[in-house]
């Protein structure tokens, strides 16, 4: 199974569609489950981070491997990425991805992380971001099973 955590909202009706979609087609190799938390606005980045932090700890559960999306991460091609979750799910049944709100993640959810992925030193919009998470759990399925899509 995998499970993103993701904290705020998407709003806009092209991104709901495209998460939709890809929904739909991992729908084909795995269970997927999206928690969306509400994002915190406090005036102080580290209150945010810390009470969001809370909301993320509440659905990560001990059997999960936990990837954290972090710009300080390990950067890995698309092979590498379908050849990590290959090598998870052989020792674990759930992957959870965590993508943090807009000023990262508390010190308590980095902690807990088994794995720090970065795809790229750019900042990306959120739910840009999560559109293209999904592509790449679904580019690396379609590796695993040596079907054509990745070029």
């Amino acid at each position: 199974m995998i499970k993103i955590i993701c904290v705020g909202k998407i709003k806009e009706k092209y991104f709901v569609d495209a998460i939709k979609e890809y929904q739909k087609r991992l729908s084909k190799y795995t269970n997927l489950e999206i928690i969306e938390l509400q994002d915190e606005a406090y005036q102080d980045i580290n209150k945010v981070k810390q009470v969001e932090g809370e909301k993320i700890l509440k659905n990560i559960s001990n059997k999960d491997y936990i990837i954290t999306m972090e710009i300080e991460g390990k950067e890995l091609s698309s092979t590498e990425l379908a050849d990590k979750i290959d090598k998870v799910f052989i020792t674990n049944s759930n992957i959870t991805f965590i993508i943090g709100g807009s000023y990262g993640l508390s010190d308590e959810v980095k902690k807990i992380s088994n794995f720090k992925l970065s795809f790229s030193k750019l900042t990306f919009p959120h739910q840009l971001f999560r559109v293209v998470l999904l592509e790449q759990i679904y580019r690396a399925y379609k590796i695993n099973n040596n079907e054509s899509y990745h070029k």
